[in-house]
């Protein structure tokens, strides 16, 4: 049976998942991550893309990757992140073959509606996963540069996320609030099963718009919409 193809949308946030082979190890010394980090940051430069979140598991990664104009340029990214890693861990432990399972995991995401939700479920894996209790104390992911603990903020500022402040220092606060409330467990439904099925997380009207500039079917199983940042402040306050 012939696989689905994949959907790839320009000027669309994707999250993106790439595991390791049979769930093996990829990122073992600290080396190993600033590594993979230092070849997302050069070819986020050369292919012009803009990377919006990340986190960087064990034996995965996630990624929130817009490929801008050209939509083969996530797929460029994403054999260059791979194929890098692949011969950096070979060379090291002596080794040869897969470091990668064979296909990663994308999902185009509705901006308005859920960029900020897909950032946040990204951004708690290691919080989900018993790693660390809080996100600002895991040093491989994307939080710490939006919550302004890190200096240098090489990553891209979505929208979503410009559009909490205009002001830094509140915008930086806002963030955290909205991460660490917690991602209600609708909402990780949405995101984990669209991203399994490589389909859409958004709105049916999103999946409507896209189905109509593809001319495609594009099936999508996702219901409702996640709280806004101000909504779920309001109900914590």
């Amino acid at each position: 049976m012939p696989r689905r193809a994949r959907i790839i949308l320009s000027n669309t946030a994707h999250h993106i998942v790439q595991r390791g082979h049979n769930r093996q190890a990829v990122f073992i010394e600290d080396a190993d991550y600033q590594y993979y980090l230092r070849t997302l940051r050069e070819w986020k430069e050369e292919l012009a893309i803009k990377v919006y979140g990340y986190c960087l598991m064990t034996n995965h990664v996630h990624l929130i990757i817009d490929p801008c104009e050209d939509r083969d340029n996530l797929g460029k990214l994403m054999k260059r992140l791979a194929g890098r890693q692949t011969r950096y861990v070979n060379y090291l432990e002596r080794r040869s073959g897969s470091l990668w399972e064979g296909r990663y995991k994308s999902s185009p995401i509705e901006t308005d509606t859920y960029l900020l939700a897909c950032c946040r479920y990204v951004e708690l894996n290691p919080v989900k996963a018993g790693m660390v209790k809080r996100t600002e104390n895991y040093v491989w992911s994307s939080f710490r540069q939006k919550a302004g603990i890190e200096k240098e903020m090489w990553i891209d500022k979505d929208p979503c996320y410009l559009g909490l402040s205009k002001n830094k220092e509140e915008r930086e606060q806002r963030y955290k609030h909205y991460i660490n409330q917690g991602i209600p467990e609708k909402e990780r439904q949405v995101i984990t099963g669209a991203l399994q099925r490589g389909q859409l997380t958004g709105t049916h009207r999103f999946v409507e718009e896209v189905e109509k500039s593809l001319g495609i079917r594009v099936e999508n199983r996702g219901r409702g919409r996640p709280k806004k940042w101000n909504e779920e402040r309001m109900n914590h306050e």
